[in-house]
């Protein structure tokens, strides 16, 4: 029921309702915001089933890693704690680190990282700056440039199988092609059984695994040197600096991080090397060419210890662990920043 007032000038007032006052109140500021339990209902589920998505598709990929992986890495460092040779069940003779102990004391093994450094050493002063200096080469315009890096890239292609039989012929004593080259070109007295003598068959390892690798990382170093704006190049030689300047001030930095990547692939593969090594010779004369990889093949399958194989096995993973670690750290994100720095200028 409406109620109204007579004022003292005898006007009626407007009158007055509960949905007018309502509206005043509505005017003097907003209400305060309900929750919505459905719609963070749904948000949470749509959540849940987005995990739930890539959990599923990760399952695949995270199993055959924990059973090709993870699985070998465990088993090696389990029997590695024992004496063991292979066979029957599982290892029971527990040592503890002895295995460890001894290999601090095998000579074998201490040569294989002194073999190991010295592969390390050449590759990155000989092997690295001929395959640079071929990628500034062939990055110039010439006539058969894409044939030309096409047959340097080509060793790469061939199996380390296939590359250390090719060289096992090269390098024989009586007819092979290098001894051929020494008499041709006058030199009968450097002719050498290269394979089999204990002083030259780590450097003939050496020359066969720069002919097999140097394709790789010419083509890296080609890529890297066909990244850099060729602005600058031209912009420094109209400053008046020459080649040398270019190539140490523009190029060399420049090319900093593919250098680096190189190096790393370099000092991996000499550390886990082991077929072409097998096939070419074995290790031998006397453990002279021998790795790593192939004094573990010689100790587990050959002399049946496998326990002290494992061993072998996890020093190298450590080693490589390691190195990848201390690349990451110090090397790899160095680099990254650099590029995320360089992203943000040109913005």
């Amino acid at each position: 029921m409406k109620t109204t007032t007579q004022g003292p000038e005898g006007q009626l007032p407007a009158p007055t309702s509960h949905r007018t006052a309502t509206r005043g109140s509505a005017r003097r500021g907003p209400a305060p915001e309900q929750p919505r339990p459905r719609v963070e209902g749904s948000l949470r589920r749509r959540r849940r089933l987005d995990k739930l998505t890539v959990a599923l598709f990760l399952a695949p990929a995270m199993a055959l890693f924990v059973l090709l992986v993870v699985g070998p890495i465990a088993l090696a460092i389990y029997t590695s704690l024992f004496k063991w040779n292979g066979f029957g069940g599982l290892p029971e003779d527990f040592v503890g680190l002895d295995n460890f102990r001894r290999l601090l004391e095998d000579d074998i093994f201490i040569g294989d990282l002194k073999r190991g450094l010295i592969l390390v050493l050449l590759s990155i002063f000989v092997q690295l700056p001929v395959a640079l200096g071929l990628a500034l080469l062939l990055n110039q315009p010439m006539r058969g440039r894409a044939f030309y890096r096409v047959v340097f890239f080509a060793p790469y292609v061939l199996s380390e199988v296939i590359t250390a039989v090719l060289f096992t012929m090269v390098f024989s004593p009586n007819q092979g092609l290098a001894n051929q080259m020494m008499s041709a070109l006058g030199l009968e007295n450097l002719q050498q059984e290269w394979l089999a003598n204990t002083s030259t068959v780590l450097y003939a390892l050496f020359f066969v695994i720069s002919w097999k690798y140097f394709g790789l990382h010419m083509i890296l170093y080609l890529a890297g040197r066909q990244s850099i704006p060729k602005e600058l190049t031209e912009a420094a030689l109209t400053d008046g600096a020459g080649t040398w300047q270019v190539f140490r001030h523009i190029t060399l930095p420049l090319l900093g991080p593919t250098i680096r990547i190189s190096i790393f692939l370099s000092i991996i593969g000499a550390i886990q090397l082991f077929d072409m090594v097998w096939v070419l010779t074995g290790g031998g004369p006397i453990h002279s060419s021998e790795t790593m990889a192939v004094t573990m093949f010689q100790y587990g399958f050959r002399r049946s210890e496998v326990g002290y194989a494992s061993a072998i096995s996890v020093a190298m993973f450590l080693i490589s662990l390691v190195f990848a670690l201390l690349y990451q750290r110090f090397v790899m994100r160095r680099d990254i920043e650099g590029a995320i720095t360089t992203m943000r200028e040109k913005r």
